[in-house]
């Protein structure tokens, strides 16, 4: 045996043995994966959150003066029910706050209230223990029964047939060698993990009266008094973090009536979460606590430290809990004399209001009955406070979607077709899920998977997105915001670094930043008609020339289909669309040569090539057309084959009547978005990289600079870092955004070679690039972007790059994609990188950009937890290059399903018709 061993206990030996295969091995079902954790909790009264700015500072002490304020009503009110829920407890049976809680409120009611006036059924349960804590808490009556193999000869013998080759588990066949492997680790689970202790004590408290009630509970508890990651690997009873917030969320359900819909009158319930330790302390599985419960983001009250030294500790946690996103609605601490409070109001500037409790009783045999006596009017003033801030809140949240229709004007919406029940009200995000408020059915807080990544511009994991704000809060202290021309600071430095480095590896020499991507779109233009004027120079002169008579007219190459964003510059680069018509652009002249692309999708299974109607040929062979795997349609063999040479002839004829087509009109720039599902009105279709890299290369031997619109594709949003390596040709020129800062603040970046740099170096300003905004280069979106660039591509934090670190593994499902490929209902798919699309089959009115026809299934699918947006009758599901496989296995079943239900709603309408 190794001699780092015996520094183990055998029992914490093997646990760390067992935890680590468990994981692994659980990949081994070939069942589906279980769902993923959707927390859900209701808003028909209030749920806080107890947190402590350290140890040892009164949190149970508050946890109990609330129940007594809030359970002592006068006389004639109505019942009331206060819940209180301690997910985590360590040092138990001898160290137990919802026994406390339940021991010292009995006390108080006795002592405070006489028989005749009310009645209180109060009750305590622990749910889950160690078997060492039940071990203790149940003494003779414990019963080792499987147990006892944790630390003998069956444990490892049932731990050999999983982890050794020839063991009896691995002479069975494949599926049972799994279901075999499955079983052992259920077993041993239950020997190393929890018991379910099953202990519950209750007593009525009065005779008398409308019956209240007093509802505590224990989660998960463990024997020894240390941190909960400590005793959690000592004891050998491990709770994954989703399993502990799935419990949570049932246990917040007792807070509704016995129908499960809607609870008592708001001012009659209230249920408090109390945690362990400070804000930062350490779950039972390392998360830190306010990480933990940041799914929930329920509101909190600050425990804060009266004694020396407290008042840096609480500033501390409570800027913890803000940058995470929590509303801290009180912060209540013990007086020791020091008056910490006058600072702390300081600091809080009032925002936040401060109450001080009395000095608790140093004698511990004193039964802080007097105590608590005293501390009554600060508990009273502190529930209101609770209450008052819950109802404003959910007031709020009832008036946004009226408010929001009346003083919003949203981007790309008919308003007259938003209905006010329609409007998504969002209380917050946490990683790709959207919290939401629902009034409907049942008014609750719950989640929604943002399927859209928040147009296109979302990446973050939950973890992520702390390390962002974390980041960029460092960044505007440190900065605020400083003017870039001439100057230069570590993020706007390190960012273009990274770039260069990266997305701009091989080829760019120089990084340009702008706000967002239609901006990064005009400066490449500009850059590459300058570009395109110096390698031409007779036209350079013509156009600098004062002859009066002659005009250069320069136009783009450019897929139809395209869009390159909402500014001046970049719709004149793009075809005509629903976004160019009179009405929406009246100055649109579409000053380009616009191409019909080809397009490959998969339909039955298959991955099919549609061409345009120009590039039609009898010479192509049907594996020219069909290919039985995506890859095939990246593979740089078929640039030999005869279609290759079919979309060289159809280029160069576009382009010669295009180019001095009329006099002094030449094409000055190709601008593609390599690899990119166009959308608007052309839905969202897969552009035949061949034909991609085709054009390229015949634009190159014309001179003709190369721009890639990677505004979208890049930084993983396809599977690849920059979608050029998906064509496998290089720009001039590019454009990124979005994705580049993991989509939480705005900053666009245009790359570009040395030949088109030079192209603006003269003597004289006036041949600079005059160009900019006053944000360029700002510095937390510099900050923003370092920190994601570097994320996406570290296998540590991207658990999804392939062993190389080039490409994504697979995030869609692929037999999922086939199966839904053949549904009745859609006519296309295309699954690359984090894009998931499919068409919708659809004639006339139905079809299009316009079109509602997906509105009642996105209804459906936001029903099942699941934002999405249409474009007509194209819908799409996008995640984040970090996204587990397993959550979008989830979201493509819930499409399935209710793909099956809107054919058959939809055969059901024209059978009727």
């Amino acid at each position: 045996m190794s001699p780092i061993f015996p520094l183990f206990t055998e029992r914490r030996f093997f646990t760390a043995l067992f935890l680590h295969h468990r994981r692994r091995c659980r990949n081994l079902s070939t069942h589906s994966p279980p769902p993923p954790l959707t927390i859900e909790y209701t808003l028909t009264h209030p749920i806080y959150t107890i947190w402590g700015a350290n140890t040892g500072v009164g949190k149970t002490l508050v946890s109990t003066g609330l129940a007594n304020s809030f359970l002592s009503p006068p006389p004639h009110s109505l019942s009331s029910k206060f819940i209180y829920i301690k997910p985590v407890q360590t040092g138990f049976p001898s160290d137990s706050d919802s026994h406390f809680l339940y021991t010292k409120f009995s006390q108080l009611f006795l002592r405070r209230n006489k028989p005749q006036q009310s009645m209180v059924l109060a009750s305590n349960h622990v749910l889950r223990v160690s078997v060492p804590a039940a071990k203790a808490s149940l003494g003779a009556e414990f019963h080792e029964q499987s147990a006892k193999a944790s630390l003998g000869a069956e444990f490892h013998e049932q731990y050999k047939t999983i982890t050794e080759p020839h063991s009896q588990g691995h002479d069975l066949p494949k599926q049972q060698q799994q279901h075999h492997s499955l079983e052992v680790l259920n077993s041993l689970d239950r020997c190393l993990g929890f018991r379910d202790l099953g202990y519950y004590e209750e007593r009525k408290l009065g005779i008398e009266g409308e019956v209240s009630e007093l509802i505590c509970k224990t989660m998960y508890a463990w024997r020894e008094a240390v941190s909960p990651h400590l005793a959690a690997e000592r004891e050998g009873a491990v709770v994954e973090d989703s399993e502990l917030l799935e419990m949570l969320k049932r246990c917040l359900m007792i807070g509704l009536n016995e129908k499960g819909k809607e609870g008592q009158n708001v001012g009659n319930v209230l249920s408090l979460i109390e945690t362990a330790g400070g804000v930062a302390s350490p779950g039972p599985l390392g998360s830190l606590q306010c990480d933990l419960y940041r799914p929930f983001r329920l509101p909190s009250i600050l425990v804060g430290d009266g004694r020396l030294g407290g008042i840096s500790g609480t500033i501390s946690a409570y800027e913890s809990l803000r940058l995470r996103g929590y509303d801290v609605v009180a912060v209540v601490l013990e007086d020791h004399g020091l008056v910490n409070e006058v600072p702390l109001l300081s600091y809080l500037r009032n925002r936040v209001p401060v109450f001080v409790l009395p000095p608790v009783p140093k004698d511990a045999s004193d039964n802080l009955m007097e105590w608590f006596e005293e501390a009554q009017s600060v508990f009273s003033s502190l529930k209101e406070t609770m209450l008052s801030e819950f109802l404003e809140k959910k007031k709020r949240l009832y008036d946004m979607p009226k408010k929001a229709r009346e003083i919003f004007w949203w981007p790309f919406t008919q308003h007259k077709l938003v209905p006010e029940y329609t409007i998504t009200v969002i209380d917050s995000r946490c990683g790709e899920n959207f919290a939401v408020h629902k009034v409907q059915n049942n008014d609750v807080i719950t989640q929604q998977f943002d399927a859209c990544a928040s147009w296109w511009t979302q990446g973050p994991d939950a973890v992520l997105q702390i390390e962002l704000a974390r980041d960029m809060g460092y960044t505007a202290a440190r900065y605020g915001h400083v003017m870039f021309p001439e100057n230069v600071y570590e993020p706007a430095l390190r960012c273009a670094e990274l770039l260069l480095e990266g997305v701009g590896k091989g080829w760019a020499s120089r990084a340009y930043f702008s706000d967002n991507g239609s901006t990064a779109i005009e400066i490449a233009l500009k850059m590459a008609f300058r570009k395109f004027l110096v390698d031409n120079d007779a036209l350079l002169d013509l156009s600098v020339g004062n002859t009066g008579e002659k005009h250069i007219d320069l136009k783009v190459l450019a897929l139809r289909g395209s869009y390159h964003g909402d500014t001046l510059g970049a719709m004149e680069a793009q075809a005509p669309s629903p976004y160019t018509g009179f009405l929406q652009q009246p100055w649109y002249t579409g000053r380009g040569c616009f191409l019909d692309p080809p397009s490959v999708y998969m339909c039955n299974g298959r991955w099919k090539l549609s061409l345009p109607q120009g590039v039609q040929s009898e010479k192509l062979k049907e594996e020219d057309m069909c290919f039985g795997f995506r890859d095939e349609i990246f593979n740089k063999t078929r640039d030999s084959s005869s279609l290759a040479g079919i979309y060289s002839s159809y280029i160069s004829e576009e382009l010669l009547q295009h180019s001095g087509s009329q006099k002094f009109t030449y094409i000055g720039a190709l601008i593609i978005e390599p690899g990119k599902m166009i959308q608007g009105s052309g839905g969202m279709q897969m552009i035949d990289p061949l034909f991609q890299r085709i054009l390229v290369k015949e634009c190159r031997s014309r001179k003709i600079p190369v721009i890639f619109d990677e505004v979208f594709t890049g930084f993983w949003r396809l599977g690849v870092e920059s979608a050029a390596e998906l064509v496998c040709c290089e720009p001039d020129i590019a454009c990124f955004a979005k994705l580049m800062t993991g989509g939480i603040i705005p900053l666009a970046a245009t790359l570009a070679t040395d030949a088109v740099f030079d192209a603006f170096v003269g003597d004289s300003k006036l041949k600079a690039l005059l160009h900019g905004h006053s944000y360029s280069a700002h510095a937390m979106g510099c900050t923003a972007a370092v920190k994601s660039i570097k994320w996406f591509k570290d296998p540590q934090t991207n658990l999804n790059l392939s062993s190389e670190g080039k490409l994504l593994r697979e995030i869609w499902d692929m037999d999922q994609a086939h199966q839904i490929s053949f549904h009745p209902a859609v006519q296309r798919v295309v699954a690359l990188g984090t894009l998931f699309a499919l068409e919708l089959r659809a004639n006339g009115h139905n079809a299009g950009y316009a079109s509602q026809y997906a509105k009642s299934l996105l209804h459906k699918l936001r029903e099942d937890g699941i934002y999405m947006r249409p474009l007509g009758n194209v819908i799409y599901l996008m995640c984040g290059p970090c996204t587990s496989p397993r959550v979008c296995c989830h979201l493509l079943q819930k499409l399935y399903r209710r793909l099956e239900e809107f054919h058959q709603e939809n055969r059901l309408k024209t059978f009727e018709l």
